[in-house]
């Protein structure tokens, strides 16, 4: 069932929708996701980490802008997830992300997947599982910020 999140902010396409693939949620991003979205995406993003083991894909393809509070959400979101042992995958092939997500420390911080199903079916850790320097979580620690 897919739900739609609106809260009038003014960024292209609608806000996100959530759906269920097994026991996987796949939260879709339209438009921007900067300080006027925030509020909205953090407090479904919440929802969404609060149960034990959550395995959550954002599904990016859509996102038409983020700034440094869109990338806290994620990060803040990505924490909560593992610290309930489960995971934030993020779905994306957009080269410009990517590169953001390198030059601000955050590339090896997060699992980006370039399709949905590349995403449900990647194992734990993605391609960096059992790396030593993380206890074999797959990803390096978020920077402090």
């Amino acid at each position: 069932m897919a739900l739609p999140i609106t809260d009038g902010h003014s960024g292209t396409g609608p806000g996100p929708v959530e759906r269920s693939v097994g026991d996987t949620t796949v939260f879709a991003v339209h438009g921007e996701i900067d300080i006027a979205a925030a509020p909205r995406l953090t407090a479904r993003l919440d929802v969404l980490t609060a149960a034990p083991s959550p395995d959550v894909v954002a599904d990016l393809r859509a996102m038409s802008f983020i700034d440094c509070t869109g990338l806290r959400v994620l990060c803040r979101a990505r924490s909560r997830a593992e610290e309930l042992d489960g995971r934030l995958r993020l779905l994306t092939a957009d080269a410009h992300f990517r590169w953001i997500l390198r030059h601000t420390g955050l590339a090896d911080a997060f699992e980006v997947h370039t399709s949905l199903t590349e995403a449900l079916r990647a194992a734990p850790g993605g391609s960096r599982a059992g790396r030593a320097s993380d206890g074999g979580r797959g990803r390096r620690a978020l920077p402090a910020w």
